[in-house]
């Protein structure tokens, strides 16, 4: 296999870095770059997501007040309330259906896909997302009552987005695709 030969300037401090490296390791400089390349690669998307961007969205968000930190064993207590199915409050339902009628409005204008809408939700720390190579998106929730009320708001929200939701629930995880309308 033919090699490419690159020439590489380097600080006083990343030369540093790279001697205390190869003294460290005993591979050559060149493997080191080499191993770095792959890395930076393989992590290339981890690299470039800014935490200050994540930062940035959670100011944004509690500095309009529509948004409140809420600790999570609050949550987890308030939500006890649903776990009996035959004990939940029509009245209670029917307002988390109305914001989740509310949010279909404005993710309508927002998002295009339901990989979108999770993404969101992930960063408001409902759920946890992993997108699999078949389209579908495994979802993992913090308690079973929070999976109740956010698969409830999520097949809410999505209702003026030009798809439907298939979900297939598993022990701890639920297995959510998109489908056309």
């Amino acid at each position: 296999m033919p090699t490419d030969r690159v020439t590489v300037s380097l600080d006083e401090e990343t030369s540093e870095t790279l001697g205390e490296l190869t003294d460290r390791t005993g591979e050559s400089q060149s493997q080191l770059v080499r191993e770095a390349i792959a890395f930076y690669a393989a992590n290339f998307d981890s690299a470039h997501a800014s935490d200050s961007d994540h930062l940035q969205t959670y100011y944004e968000m509690l500095s309009t007040g529509e948004h409140v930190l809420l600790d999570v064993d609050l949550l987890h207590a308030l939500l006890r309330q649903f776990d009996d199915p035959d004990a939940r409050d029509e009245e209670v339902l029917e307002l988390i259906d109305q914001v989740a009628r509310y949010h279909a409005r404005e993710y309508a204008d927002r998002f295009d896909s339901l990989g979108d809408v999770l993404d969101w939700l992930s960063l408001c720390g409902f759920l946890t997302v992993r997108r699999d190579d078949d389209g579908g998106f495994h979802v993992v929730f913090p308690s079973e009552s929070v999976r109740w009320l956010m698969i409830r708001f999520i097949r809410g929200s999505i209702a003026d987005l030009p798809f439907e939701i298939d979900v297939e629930e598993s022990v701890s995880k639920v297995l959510l695709r998109e489908r056309a309308q």
